[in-house]
């Protein structure tokens, strides 16, 4: 190869590959050197330089001098080309590695190619074991994969449909760049809003959490600096137009907008939409919020199998307790009760734990000793005899629990 044949190959594959050419040009003087070891032996010291200007080639043999004329016949051409071939095939990979890092995170569409089944041996990746892996095809001839622990529950998909998915990850395998996509992530939600909500993409709407349970029921908290929009009616438009295309995506899953709000006593029973609440009490100590509601409220609340409850719990970050005000009066009576027994707590010290919210042996046996010290003047050696005897408290109540639902009900009595 003279020097006009390597600045047409640099130029050519920066073209046709839209490598940078700086790339290209180390790709090709470590191919060269590469080829030189071949002819030189492998213990020689090569280094090989290319004027990007003018393409000559220089180069050193253990740090002496070699003409670019000698450089020329004693590396083979084939040889050369091929090792060329190679590095040119790394670099491209690195750049397309390089190009799709940068949309992790966001949303990709692609062409599904083809559906895997599982794969088998030590060798098998691990994005294929389980089967029904998603082999995708960009629009850049780049690979993407949808593994099936990422599929929305109960979606069907065929060779040929197009698909989205968010990119969590871009792993190197081998010669090819694989990008790994997922439809089950909260950010997938959140960019298929930003895609759908103009507010959103103007910045005039914020999403400020995002709680979810992949194809049953997601919560999302919306929020505008303008009170004179209604975010939660934008984000849903009129007769549920905007929304729908959301949830036309997500596989029919059920999707509540609520308005988020600093304040927890606000923020919490918008959370818990659509049942109705009657009082938040926020127990500061243990990151909970009792939350009191009517008993014909409480099913509506906590939700089918607590789903309602528990997503209202992600999204505002504590952990929400539906309770009736019988209830909870109960409670509050079997914990004074129950902390009267615990040697060491003084009927004062029970009253404030369960001001707190410490409303049993559990919750007692994880109280910080210096908030127990605070809280009922004691020294650290009497707080934690106190958290010790709580703890057995609760082991003991546990046994006793787990006894009585493995005991046949015939038994019973």
């Amino acid at each position: 190869m003279n020097a006009s044949e390597i600045l047409k190959i640099v130029d050519a594959i920066h073209r046709d590959k839209r490598i940078d050419k700086e790339i290209v040009f180390t790709g090709v003087e470590a191919a060269i050197a590469t080829a030189a070891r071949k002819q030189y032996g492998e213990s020689a010291e090569i280094e090989i330089t290319i004027d990007r200007q003018t393409g000559e080639v220089n180069g050193t043999r253990d740090g002496v001098p070699v003409s670019p004329k000698e450089i020329g016949e004693r590396i083979g051409a084939q040889s050369a080309k091929q090792v060329i071939i190679q590095k040119i095939k790394e670099a491209e990979r690195d750049a397309m590695f390089e190009e799709q890092r940068s949309q992790v995170g966001q949303i990709i569409v692609g062409v599904i190619h083809k559906i895997e089944g599982p794969r088998r041996g030590k060798d098998a990746d691990d994005l294929f074991r389980e089967g029904g892996a998603i082999v995708i095809t960009l629009s850049n001839n780049a690979e993407a994969i949808l593994p099936r622990s990422e599929r929305i529950p109960g979606e069907m998909f065929n060779v040929g449909d197009r698909m989205r998915g968010v990119v969590t990850d871009v792993k190197k395998s081998g010669s090819k760049v694989r990008v790994v996509l997922s439809r089950i992530r909260p950010a997938f939600v959140q960019r298929l809003f930003e895609q759908e909500i103009p507010e959103i993409q103007d910045a005039v709407i914020e999403i400020k959490g995002i709680a979810r349970e992949p194809g049953y029921r997601t919560k999302i908290a919306v929020y505008s600096s303008d009170q004179r929009i209604d975010c939660v009616g934008a984000c849903i438009g009129m007769r549920g137009s905007r929304i729908k295309n959301v949830t036309d995506e997500l596989n029919n899953e059920r999707i509540d907008v609520v308005p988020w709000h600093q304040d927890l006593q606000t923020y919490i029973p918008n959370a818990l939409r659509p049942a109705e609440v009657e009082e938040v009490i926020l127990c500061a100590m243990l990151g909970r919020a009792v939350v009191l509601v009517k008993q014909d409220q409480r099913s509506l609340a906590i939700g089918r199998k607590g789903q309602n409850v528990r997503l209202a719990s992600k999204l505002v970050g504590w952990d929400v307790e539906i309770m009736t005000r019988e209830e909870l009066e109960a409670d509050l009576e079997k914990a004074v009760e129950g902390y009267g027994l615990i040697e060491g707590i003084s009927p004062d010290l029970a009253d404030r734990l369960v001001g707190e919210g410490f409303l049993s042996f559990d919750d007692l046996s994880i109280i910080e000793p210096n908030d127990l010290m605070a809280m009922g003047d004691l020294t650290e050696e009497a707080a934690n005899a106190i958290i010790e005897r709580a703890e057995r408290a609760a082991e003991e109540e546990e046994q006793i629990k787990a006894v009585k639902q493995d005991t046949p009900e015939e038994e019973e009595g």
